[in-house]
């Protein structure tokens, strides 16, 4: 008799990726290894990576990658405030999206370093029953999200391009 194969959804941060994969180490993440890693660990039933549209041609572009890969892309205005400051936050819709999924998945795979993500880890583990792997930076991911989920994964040299 088979065994089910397992249902992933895979939820990226990508601004929070690319800031940490840059501070930490200077080069960007290797999405298409990511993956093709991942897929091999069981069906890849969603998969939404998270960015800022700030009409930028190389975003878009990588955006266009994203996609390839088999992302579904989310997109989200950047906003300059008038005092300077920037706004471009995607934390609730990543959260929704990740409640959602819930019931249709065995696992959900979040790339982020974000802490505030930890919370939504209790609650998918807590009452959906549903188990975390979290992908981030080491050093740049807040530890409540690393004792929130079921499997940490840090980000190394060998995940970047």
């Amino acid at each position: 008799m088979n065994t089910p194969t397992k249902k992933i959804a895979i939820f990226v941060d990508v601004q929070n990726i690319y800031y940490t994969t840059r501070d930490a180490f200077g080069r960007p993440f290797n999405y298409r290894h990511f993956w093709q890693m991942i897929s091999k660990q069981g069906d890849i039933v969603i998969a939404y990576a998270y960015a800022i549209d700030r009409g930028d041609i190389s975003q878009q572009k990588f955006q266009s990658a994203l996609s390839h890969i088999g992302f579904t892309v989310k997109l989200k205005p950047f906003i300059q405030r008038l005092d300077g400051s920037a706004k471009g936050d995607w934390d609730v819709g990543i959260t929704i999206d990740m409640l959602r999924a819930a019931p249709h998945v065995d696992e959900v795979i979040l790339l982020s370093g974000d802490g505030d993500f930890a919370l939504l880890l209790d609650e998918l583990r807590d009452t959906h029953h549903v188990k975390s792997s979290v992908y981030g930076v080491l050093k740049l991911t807040a530890n409540a999200l690393v004792q929130s989920a079921d499997n940490f994964n840090a980000i190394t040299p060998d995940d970047l391009i």
